[in-house]
């Protein structure tokens, strides 16, 4: 079984690798990342108690430019998971054609039990301890799961205070007024809208009325609805790590849905007419409560996982009614999934190139930066809608000419880039 993220992204290498009979050397420098940084966080809680975290910074490649990727605060931060996530990165950043390696780090621990203060004294000793390995043209950490502008803004500032200067491309994701870029909250969602839209439009298929499922609503999943919505699309389900709601005829109002989740904590049970969101609703909607893992098997034609990876497993692929995939979140499907999804003729948009759109505009923002500028935030969406579009039309045409998945094209893409930086 490859739910093992980093087994299954070694396993996505080797068998891309065959296509290109790729440079040994080569191979053997992606198989394996630069340097593993792992540092001991000793932090006094707010009782007077003392507790170690762990942290860590992967650095997987830098063949195109300084490492690049999200640092995550989760419990379950593990080596072998932070390991593919910074593979992914190398191959995401290669597909999307920005000059970014790929990196990831991230602290073992459940941000839910630190008060603010705590949370703050840890990120800043974290970023004391990375300081040595970060930098504008070194690595540059972005946020991810459980970490925003405020952590990645304090990161910043004890980056500045360890190396006396401040250098505001050290990290993306940093709040608008401190030089972050307009355009980064919707940019991941965007950019599955715009890779999706193109994805049609070389299929030859109008997208008016078809159905989509959205298995996670956070901050991806609510702007790619939107967008969706917007565009023609049904929206008919959505989910959250707690519950979901089905609303077979469409759902109309996304705004109230998102007020209802933040009110409540939780999606299930929103079913909103007028501004009236509650349960008697469901009825009149001709609605249903389902589970997060049911969203990926109602009868549809997308579906988004859009949460966390390994959703889409050997035991549901074979449920999907979807003929379309979109890969919101990273490694959402296992390797067995993926081989039944292809004898089902799904086609797979797949992670690498459906959610590049987050690192597109970080490299936006760090390029802005560097060279002291600032754009409009049409110009960002101009901007990352030419990259999605370059690089989806790129992914369709390796498919066609190797006569392989989307999956399998994204991997191709990469590797001759990073063969050709090499």
């Amino acid at each position: 079984m490859h739910n093992n993220p980093w087994q299954r992204a070694q396993a996505q290498l080797k068998n891309t690798a065959k296509y290109l009979s790729l440079d040994p050397l080569l191979e053997a420098r992606l198989g394996h990342p630069d340097r593993v940084v792992e540092v001991s966080i000793p932090l006094r809680m707010d009782d007077g108690s003392v507790e170690v975290f762990e942290g860590f910074r992967i650095q997987h490649n830098n063949i195109r430019g300084p490492y690049k990727g999200g640092l995550r605060y989760h419990p379950k931060v593990d080596m072998d998971e932070v390991k593919a996530l910074a593979f992914w990165m190398t191959m995401k950043n290669a597909v999307i054609d920005i000059p970014f390696g790929g990196g990831k780090g991230g602290v073992t621990f459940d941000p839910k039990r630190l008060s603010e203060g705590e949370l703050e004294r840890l990120t800043r000793e974290f970023a004391r301890k990375l300081t040595p390995v970060l930098g504008p043209n070194l690595d540059v950490p972005g946020p991810d799961l459980n970490t925003n502008e405020k952590i990645l803004q304090w990161i910043r500032e004890e980056y500045a205070h360890e190396t006396g200067a401040d250098a505001p491309a050290v990290i993306t994701g940093k709040p608008l007024r401190h030089g972050g870029t307009d355009g980064r909250t919707e940019a991941t969602g965007l950019g599955g809208f715009y890779a999706l839209m193109e994805t049609m439009r070389l299929l030859g298929r109008g997208h008016s009325g078809l159905k989509v499922a959205i298995q996670g609503f956070g901050n991806v999943g609510s702007f790619l609805a939107g967008y969706l919505k917007e565009e023609g699309f049904k929206i008919v389900a959505l989910s959250d790590s707690k519950g979901g709601i089905y609303v077979p005829d469409g759902i109309q109002d996304l705004k109230a849905i998102q007020e209802c989740k933040a009110k409540s904590g939780t999606l299930a049970g929103c079913y909103c007419v007028g501004s009236v969101c509650d349960l008697s609703n469901m009825e009149v909607l001709g609605g249903r409560d389902i589970s997060p893992q049911e969203v990926l098997e109602l009868p549809v034609d997308i579906i988004v996982p859009a949460a966390l990876e390994n959703a889409i497993t050997e035991e549901n692929a074979k449920k999907i009614q979807a003929s379309i995939v979109l890969e919101m979140a990273n490694g959402p499907t296992t390797l067995e999934a993926d081989e039944i999804l292809r004898k089902k003729h799904v086609m797979v948009i797949p992670d690498i190139l459906a959610n590049a759109g987050g690192v597109a505009v970080s490299y936006f923002e760090w390029y802005q930066n560097m060279h002291d500028e600032k754009w409009k935030k049409d110009d960002v969406f101009a901007r990352l809608k030419d990259k999605m579009d370059t690089a989806t039309q790129a992914v369709y045409e390796n498919a066609k000419d190797y006569k392989v998945s989307l999956r399998e094209a994204a991997y191709i893409v990469a590797l001759k880039r990073l063969y050709d930086a090499a």
